[in-house]
């Protein structure tokens, strides 16, 4: 585990975080427009 710097090391720990934050804000707006999508096609 190379640590040398800290401000790197916490800088890739918020990146991942932001890109993880970002991959599952990205499908749960897809799973809700997926349902609002098959809601709508039933009713018609």
């Amino acid at each position: 585990m190379m640590m040398d710097g800290g401000m790197m090391g916490g800088g890739m720990m918020i990146a991942m975080g932001l890109v993880w934050l970002l991959i599952v804000g990205v499908l749960v707006l897809a799973a809700i427009a997926l349902v609002k999508y098959i809601r709508s096609g039933r009713e018609r």
